[in-house]
């Protein structure tokens, strides 16, 4: 992001976005899934390893810009986010990251139980931007990481280039596109690859999506996911839908690698059909950005501070179809902190009820092999109640939407072990439980 530029020709140009033809729905190839090491693709959806469907749902952070806000990290996972996009650069334009540096990145990732996501700033909008580095350059960028990103396949998706093209001549976007995946996969690298579009990310002449098939067969192991950045061309459902739907109706995958909410001088980006749709379609998606933004009104978080959710962050995090309620944290990292679908389970129950109010109380149980610890409950309240005080864990509400965090005695839930909380609340006429709880951002069953 950073810097965005839309042409006086937006309003002509949105127009002529809805009538372009989608890519070709020829079937897809499928032996990224037979190279597979890691991450990879198959049929047109983003896979683990072991054949898990993965859903990105998280935010970028500009580290290249604040690389002392080490906490980061921690603090979106915190939240519940199993991905984060993380600014480098290549030295052409800002201070190069180099081999230790984004070794580091690499390892605080894994550690916060986050598939990273790796992309080089500098390409952003090339050809229209003289101090832009191009794809190839990138591409070089990467290859000089090489040792660095060997083994990392599980965990680490290259994004080659951020908005890798303007507005001047995009259609010249494809060809070096193809160049630059055929580089690294002929340097050895086997990762998932991200491809952003252009016309600054936006893609709104349709470049990238009518010539996503073509960029898409040129990788000889299948296992690329084309990123389409939403901002102000897409103020509309009808806009956000015929987009993310010609991608999938023609088994490509597809990922929103940024967006943002609130309106800028270009328009009013419609963020709830983002969201909407991505939950849809089961596609991911990545908020621009925690913070640190030249735009204030874009940062999720004030002055990186997680307890400072600007309204966007409260909305990316906790709103309708955010990321408490949607993200799933990757398999690959197994039991420990967390939970992964199939090893918790929560009971609910009111215990007394005086009309007004009521007590409550939540068991939650690892049905997993290994202790969990420093868990995040997110639920929803569908009938207005209002937490007013719990023990056991540390609420917070934002309309229907809780998230609870341990106390210091419920913070590790040994495997087969439970821990209960308990809690006074405030509700109307009805009274109804929870449809179904996640525990850092994976699903439980109910007890």
């Amino acid at each position: 992001m950073r810097r965005r530029k839309i042409p006086t020709a937006l309003l002509a140009g949105l127009a002529a976005l809805l009538g372009m033809g989608g890519p070709s729905p020829a079937a897809h190839a499928e032996e990224g899934g037979a190279q597979a090491t890691g991450l990879h693709i198959s049929n047109g959806r983003l896979l683990e390893a072991n054949g898990n469907d993965f859903v990105m749902r998280g935010v970028n952070h500009a580290h290249t810009w604040y690389p002392d806000e080490t906490q980061s990290l921690a603090d979106i996972k915190e939240l519940g986010a199993n991905t984060v996009r993380v600014v480098l650069s290549n030295g052409h334009r800002w201070t190069e990251n180099g081999p230790e540096d984004v070794a580091g990145v690499i390892d605080q990732c894994k550690e916060n139980r986050l598939i990273c996501v790796l992309e080089v700033h500098d390409t952003t909008g090339y050809g229209e931007e003289p101090a832009a580095s191009s794809l190839d350059q990138a591409a070089d960028y990467w290859i000089g990481l090489r040792d660095v990103l060997a083994g990392e396949e599980d965990y680490v998706i290259v994004n080659i280039g951020n908005e890798p093209w303007g507005n001047t001549d995009p259609a010249g976007w494809t060809q070096p596109t193809v160049e630059a995946v055929r580089k690294l996969r002929d340097a050895g690298f086997r990762h998932t690859i991200m491809i952003d579009a252009p016309n600054w990310g936006q893609d709104w002449q349709g470049v990238m999506r009518a010539d996503a098939r073509t960029v898409y067969e040129a990788d000889p192991t299948g296992n690329l996911i084309f990123s389409i950045h939403m901002y102000s061309v897409y103020n509309t459902a009808e806009k956000v839908d015929d987009y993310l739907d010609a991608f999938v109706d023609a088994r490509l995958p597809i990922v929103i690698g940024e967006f943002g909410g609130p309106a800028d001088q270009w328009g009013d980006p419609d963020e709830d059909a983002m969201m909407a749709a991505a939950e849809r379609l089961d596609l991911g998606y990545l908020a621009w950005s925690w913070s640190g933004n030249t735009d204030p009104v874009l940062d999720l978080a004030i002055d990186f501070d997680p307890s400072r959710l600007s309204s966007w962050g409260e909305r990316i995090f906790h709103g309708p179809d955010g990321i408490a309620r949607t993200a799933r944290e990757a398999t690959v990292f197994g039991g420990g902190t967390g939970g992964t679908p199939g090893t918790c389970s929560v009971g609910y129950k009111v215990v007394g009820d005086w009309g007004s109010g009521f007590q409550g109380e939540i068991v939650i149980r690892n049905t997993g092999a290994s202790a969990i610890d420093d868990w995040t409950l997110a639920f929803a309240l569908a009938d207005g109640q209002v937490i007013r005080n719990m023990w056991g864990g540390t609420p917070a509400q934002d309309g229907a939407s809780v998230r609870v965090t341990p106390a210091s005695y419920t913070k590790s839930i040994p495997a087969g072990g439970s821990v209960t909380l308990g809690f006074l609340a405030g509700r109307g006429g009805s009274n109804t439980a929870p449809a179904s709880f996640t525990l850092s951002g994976s699903a439980c069953s109910l007890a």
